[in-house]
């Protein structure tokens, strides 16, 4: 059972913010079923995962809860010229995250919660897991961001070219209410000289849940080194790396990813906080 795309509101950053969820999976209503938040890319969106949440929800018997972050998707656009500061991910993972599950009545003290972020989402999943160890049952990252490197930075300033930035935009445009705000924003920290000894180092070490952790081979967005770093901070992480894969499991290698989250949640179920 899948419910069409709807907005809910949330108070944020001293405004009103509608954003952007889904609720999809088999017994959407089940408490008693595990739940799945899909937490997207730092371009990425609800509609962007496609139909990637419904797969894994299906093969997993599950149920999935998809969001798009303030600025994305049909979520409350940024204004013009919105600047983000190192600490963006943290917020999204320590505030917003936090806000809109409350306000969607999904009470992760009673049922802990299994998180799936891509990216930037899953830099902001593994945050959310340090943060509120006892609210998270385990979660699968994908191409997660742990530091800053070269060859993340060299990515995301190729992106700002006006000849590869204004084609970009006209795509996004099909996903995102107001694209250049949030395209801006997110490569312009990026790109910030006090974003480069960004980390989340420290934190890593708070979490306390089972980590299923995947990267592409063919990344290019980031080295092998995420991930690795990861297993070496939570004991027991379980690590994913695809052949043919670049920065997108989900899109790439679909039906491996699919089959060892399955294999993941049905080990680690039990094995609540």
């Amino acid at each position: 059972m899948t419910h069409a795309p709807a907005l809910v509101d949330i108070q944020w950053d001293g405004q009103r913010v509608a954003l952007q969820y889904q609720w999809v999976g088999l017994g959407v209503g089940d408490g008693a079923t595990p739940l799945f938040v899909f937490l997207h890319e730092g371009l990425g969106s609800l509609a962007m995962w496609k139909d990637f949440p419904q797969q894994l929800c299906a093969a997993a018997h599950c149920r999935g809860l998809v969001i798009s972050r303030p600025g994305y998707g049909q979520s409350t656009p940024l204004p013009a010229g919105t600047r983000w500061n190192s600490d963006f991910l943290e917020r999204q993972a320590v505030e917003v995250l936090p806000a809109v599950l409350a306000a969607l009545g999904v009470d992760a003290s009673a049922q802990p919660l299994w998180l799936l972020g891509h990216s930037d989402g899953a830099t902001i999943a593994l945050m959310y897991a340090a943060a509120f160890p006892a609210k998270v049952a385990g979660m699968v990252v994908l191409a997660p961001h742990c530091f800053v490197e070269d060859q993340t930075v060299e990515s995301i300033a190729a992106l700002q070219a006006p000849e590869v930035r204004l084609p970009l935009l006209t795509r996004l445009a099909r996903y995102h209410r107001a694209p250049a705000p949030v395209f801006d924003a997110w490569s312009n920290i990026w790109m910030d000289a006090a974003f480069r000894h960004w980390s989340i180092a420290d934190r890593m070490r708070r979490i306390g849940c089972p980590v299923l952790a995947v990267q592409g081979l063919d990344d290019e967005y980031g080295s092998l080194e995420h991930i690795r770093s990861i297993a070496r901070a939570v004991p027991g992480t379980q690590l994913l790396e695809l052949a043919a894969c670049g920065h997108s499991p989900h899109r790439d290698q679909p039906q491996a990813l699919v089959a060892a989250i399955g294999s993941f949640l049905n080990h680690n179920e039990g094995d609540t906080p």
